[in-house]
């Protein structure tokens, strides 16, 4: 098949490679210049046959709104638009509403895999009406993995985006919860070889995953993991999805307790827990540390 793809960068640029050794021509655009195949949104859309489809891989939030609406204006009738960022999923109704106005149909689409995606394929969740991802359907044969998993059409128009981020907030979880194994292991003078305790969990147990392979990795590269401060971003998902539970009334509890953990990640000093100190210092005299001064010694408490 003929496909425009926007959005060249880590993922974007390794999705065009897969879909070109699949045998597809891949019409790319980006805001660099080196490594683009068309000038402009109209240059790439002149280049495609129709039915035209558009895959849109940009940040969530302005720069996906922006593309969309621009492609409102270039495409036509029976035209088919991807988005493939990490959109909220309300968003995705919003802009099937849009395009269909002009009908230009549109298929949103959770895609997992990372930099790792070249070679081993994606996860791809999808949604949107049939007539409209059958026209897509060969783009996503080319990029999920081989075998008989990892790829599905997920529901109507918002389904792909929503599984993503469920996808994502378990992600967080699982996470959070090796980083404290981890951590406990370290802490604890107990186990002689942390890393390949770690190691040999992954296989023949029920908690081996991919990100336990990955975490095994970064230890063997740096086995205290030194020089990387302990600070996480969120991207979005996370609270998402925490956002979503609160909604419909589902508790999600270690997601939550994650996306939380990464919060506190980000600060060097709580003024929660001086919050906290101050109130237990009043109720029970209890010690608080205090800030050294210049030249001195803090509190010990």
């Amino acid at each position: 098949m003929d496909i425009g793809l926007v959005g060249l960068g880590k993922m974007g640029g390794n999705m065009r490679e897969r879909m070109r050794r699949a045998g597809h021509t891949v019409v790319g655009y980006d805001h660099n210049p080196d490594v683009r195949d068309a000038d402009s949104l109209a240059d790439l859309v002149d280049k495609l046959p129709s039915p035209k489809v558009v895959w849109v891989m940009v940040p969530a939030g302005d720069p996906t709104r922006e593309t969309v609406t621009a492609l409102r204006d270039l495409l036509g009738e029976g035209d088919v638009v991807v988005d493939g960022g990490n959109s909220r999923w309300t968003d995705d109704l919003l802009h099937a509403e849009q395009l269909a106005e002009r009908g230009i149909g549109f298929v949103d689409c959770g895609v997992s895999g990372g930099v790792w995606g070249l070679e081993n394929g994606y996860a791809l969740m999808y949604g949107g009406e049939p007539e409209h991802v059958v026209k897509v359907q060969p783009a996503f044969d080319a990029l999920k993995p081989e075998g008989e998993f990892g790829s599905v059409h997920a529901g109507k128009v918002g389904a792909g985006h929503f599984s993503k981020m469920v996808h994502n907030g378990i992600e967080y979880a699982i996470m959070q919860s090796y980083a404290e194994g981890w951590e406990l292991l370290q802490k604890v003078d107990m186990v002689d070889n942390v890393t390949e305790v770690l190691r040999s969990w992954r296989e023949g147990t029920v908690i081996r995953s991919w990100l336990l392979d990955l975490l095994v990795a970064a230890l063997d590269d740096k086995p205290n993991l030194e020089g990387i401060r302990g600070y996480a971003e969120d991207s979005g998902e996370g609270r998402w999805t925490v956002e979503a539970g609160i909604e419909h009334a589902v508790a999600t509890p270690a997601i939550t307790a994650a996306l939380y953990a990464r919060f506190v990640s980000r600060q060097d000093d709580s003024p929660a827990m001086k919050a906290v100190a101050a109130m237990r210092n009043q109720f029970g005299g209890h010690a608080v540390q205090t800030e050294p001064p210049v030249g001195g010694d803090a509190n010990p408490g």
